[in-house]
C-alpha cells in the first residue's frame, strides 16, 4: 500500500534536513524536513489526515494534527498518517548519530490519535512478545526477557533516554545486572532495533513522547515485536485537551501494540539522516546523494532496507560502487 510513495517522502525529508547537520540550527533543520515532507505528501493519491504530527513541546514547524494532505480528490482512499519529519532535531543540529525521518500510513482509523504528552514505554522483540508486563517490576521483566532470548540478564542491553526522570529506572536496571545504553534523544529507532534480531539492543524502557509511541507501534508490529505504554500527564492543560479528544485519562491503562496501531494494512518507513545503529545517514557527493532507508508493509510481510543513490543530472550524475 503506497510503499514507494512513502519511501520517497521520508527520503526527501532526510535529504533536506541532512544539509543542516552540525550547523546548530535545530529549528531550521526541522523546518527543512517538514517543508520537504509536506511537498511530497501533496502528490500522494490519497485523502490523508495527519493524526500524529510534531509535538508542540518542540516549539518547531509542524505538520499539524488534523491537516489534510495528499491529492484530496473524490474517490481516493482515506488514510491516517503519522509523521515525524525529523526524529532527533538535536542530533542533526550537533552532528550526532541516530536522526531519522519517519512516517507511518494506515487506512482511516488504523492509528491511535495520541495526545501530545508523554508515555512510559516498554518495547521488546518477537521472542518476548506477550511475556513482559509494563506494570511489573523492572527485575521481573529483565528476567523474562533474558529467558525469552535464551541468555542471562547480564547479556542484555537496554536503551534508556538520559533524563533525570529515569534515575530510578537506571538504578533498577543496573541492580538487576543488565547493561544500559543511554541516549540523548530519539527513542524510536532504538525501539525498532529492539525488534530486529541481532541488533545488540534487547529492549527500550522509560518515558518518552506519546506521538512517537504510535510510530513505534507501527514499526514493531511489522517486525513482530511489542510495545506496551501508559500515559504520563505533565499538567492539567494536557489532560483537558486529551479529554476533548475522547482519550481515557487514566495513567493505569496499558496500551498495547494493537491499541496504538490496529490496522492490518500498515506501512512504516524511516530514512537515516545521521548514521545510527540501524540506518546510515545521508551521504552527499558532488553530483548527488545517497540514502539508506527501512520500508515495511505489515499486510505483505515485506521488510526492505533500501540503499538509494539520488543523481543530479545537471551536474553529470554518475554512480560509483
Amino acid at each position: 500500500m503506497l510503499s514507494r510513495e512513502v519511501l520517497g517522502i521520508v527520503e526527501a525529508a532526510a535529504l533536506a534536513a541532512g544539509r543542516l547537520m552540525g550547523t546548530g540550527k535545530r529549528d531550521a533543520a526541522d523546518e527543512a524536513a517538514v517543508t520537504a515532507m509536506r511537498h511530497y505528501l501533496s502528490e500522494v493519491p490519497v485523502n490523508g489526515t495527519i493524526v500524529i504530527g510534531e509535538g508542540e513541546r518542540d516549539e518547531a514547524p509542524m505538520l499539524y494534527i488534523g491537516e489534510k494532505v495528499g491529492r484530496c480528490l473524490p474517490g481516493l482512499p482515506e488514510v491516517d498518517i503519522a509523521v515525524d519529519p525529523l526524529e532527533g532535531t538535536n542530533l542533526v543540529a550537533h552532528g550526532l548519530p541516530g536522526a531519522v525521518a519517519t512516517l507511518a500510513l494506515a487506512p482511516k482509523g488504523g492509528l491511535f490519535h495520541a495526545p501530545d504528552t508523554y508515555m512510559e514505554k516498554l518495547v521488546v522483540g518477537p521472542d518476548a512478545r506477550g511475556k513482559v508486563d509494563i506494570t511489573a517490576p523492572v527485575k521481573y521483566n529483565l528476567s523474562i526477557l533474558a529467558m525469552s532470548l535464551n541468555r542471562e540478564v547480564k547479556d542484555l542491553t537496554i536503551v534508556i533516554l538520559d533524563r533525570p526522570r529515569h534515575e530510578e529506572l537506571i538504578r533498577d536496571v543496573r541492580e538487576a545486572g543488565a547493561r544500559i545504553k543511554l541516549i540523548s534523544d530519539g527513542d524510536l529507532m532504538p525501539a525498532v532495533s529492539a525488534a530486529l534480531i541481532g541488533s545488540g539492543i534487547h529492549a527500550v524502557m522509560g518515558v518518552g513522547g506519546a506521538p512517537e509511541a504510535v510510530l513505534t507501534a507501527a514499526a514493531v508490529k511489522c517486525l513482530g515485536g511489542e510495545i506496551q505504554a501508559r500515559l504520563c500527564w505533565r499538567n492539567d492543560h494536557e489532560k483537558n485537551r486529551a479529554a476533548k479528544m475522547g482519550i481515557d485519562l487514566s495513567e493505569e491503562k496499558v496500551y498495547f501494540t494493537e491499541d496504538l496501531a490496529p490496522a492490518n494494512e500498515l506501512v512504516f518507513a524511516a530514512c537515516g539522516i545521521t548514521t545510527g545503529d540501524t540506518l546510515k545517514g545521508v551521504n552527499y557527493f558532488g553530483n548527488g546523494a545517497r540514502t539508506h532507508s527501512l520500508i515495511m508493509a505489515y499486510q505483505s510481510g515485506l521488510v526492505r532496507f533500501v540503499d538509494t543513490i539520488h543523481l543530479n543530472r545537471e551536474k553529470g550524475g554518475r554512480v560509483k560502487l
